[in-house]
């Protein structure tokens, strides 16, 4: 295996990773009825998620890690954070506008307000 095919596979497994991300920012209030720790995590991924979202400016460690493996693989490299580059092409088709990026973010804080809701609520039988 050359250098240039780990690089290659470094490049795809921290894409991956970035997704699982984002999708734990998303949807992983409705883990944090597990164990703590998960909501202490969660509640750490969210901030970050959000602040990353509506900061002009502010690049993802991953993304950074992500352009550094693409750039070593000999791959093209990008400025632009990892929902910019894979996701709106993909679902907006044009560029994502400020109210879009504010109704995002709004909709990742309903989808974990509703989650947290279910988590904290008592359990039904239990005193």
């Amino acid at each position: 295996m050359t250098s240039s095919n780990i690089y290659l596979f470094l490049t795809e497994l921290t894409v991956i990773v970035h997704f699982i991300f984002i999708l734990f920012v998303v949807f992983g209030g409705f883990l944090a009825y597990k164990k703590r720790w998960i909501k202490i995590v969660h509640l750490c991924s969210l901030a970050w998620g959000v602040f990353a979202e509506l900061s002009p400016g502010v690049v993802c460690p991953l993304t950074g890690l992500e352009n550094y493996f693409a750039n070593q693989a000999g791959l093209a490299t990008y400025r632009e954070d990892f929902i910019a580059r894979y996701f709106i092409p993909i679902i907006y088709q044009e560029s994502l506008s400020v109210n879009l990026q504010y109704l995002i973010v709004i909709g990742v804080i309903g989808i974990n307000l509703l989650a947290y809701n279910r988590a904290w609520r008592p359990k039904k039988g239990v005193q």
